[in-house]
């Protein structure tokens, strides 16, 4: 079965990011998110974060596209997840409660082109147990989840050395909530332009 078919199904597939190997489902079927949740013994209080294959694919996550989610944005496509208001008809287990998401458009087309197969938006919570590293390959995935996922998409393994910077943009000043790929000095000289 192809990965968009199990998506399209409610089902659960461990598939190549731009950074590491995430846990993709389709973010508004709630039984799916719960299932990744359990897979990965994952704290309630964590929001799961979001692929886009396009930037028009934001208004169906985001509630409110401020000025500093605007010039967030100009880093992309690329290693920066967005934290902003979550429109009200994601499930609760993506937002946490929070009424925030995560949302990343990829560097890399060929994650773009998969997620857009797969309906324009996949969540990508790293696909390992709670606590353990992020798996680098698709056989690392199989050792993590021996069962519960319907498909492990080998897209060989990754090169990235770090995960993504995640940048909440839904309060005032912007914070980095955890430092990645991009750092905070590339973040510092961005807003100081557009401020």
């Amino acid at each position: 079965m192809k990965a968009s078919e199990v998506i399209s199904n409610g089902g659960v597939i461990a598939f190549r990011t731009d950074t590491f190997y995430g846990l993709g489902a389709d973010p508004f079927n709630r039984a799916a998110v719960i299932r990744i949740r359990e897979l990965k013994g994952r704290d309630d209080t964590k929001p799961i974060l979001l692929l886009v294959s396009d930037t028009q694919e934001i208004e169906r996550l985001i509630s409110e596209r401020s000025l500093h989610f605007e010039t967030a944005a100009k880093l992309w496509p690329g290693p920066l997840t967005i934290v902003g208001k979550a429109v009200a008809s994601l499930p609760e287990e993506i937002t946490a409660g929070t009424g925030t998401v995560g949302v990343r458009l990829p560097a890399a087309t060929s994650v773009c082109d998969f997620v857009r197969k797969c309906g324009g938006v996949l969540t990508a919570t790293s696909a390992n147990p709670s606590g353990s590293e992020p798996a680098r390959s698709a056989a690392e995935v199989a050792r993590y989840f021996p069962r519960g996922l319907d498909s492990i998409i080998d897209g060989g393994e990754v090169s990235a050395t770090e995960p993504s910077t995640v940048l909440d943009v839904s309060c005032s000043p912007p914070r980095i909530v955890r430092e990645g790929a991009i750092s905070q000095a590339v973040i510092d000289q961005l807003f100081a332009e557009y401020d």
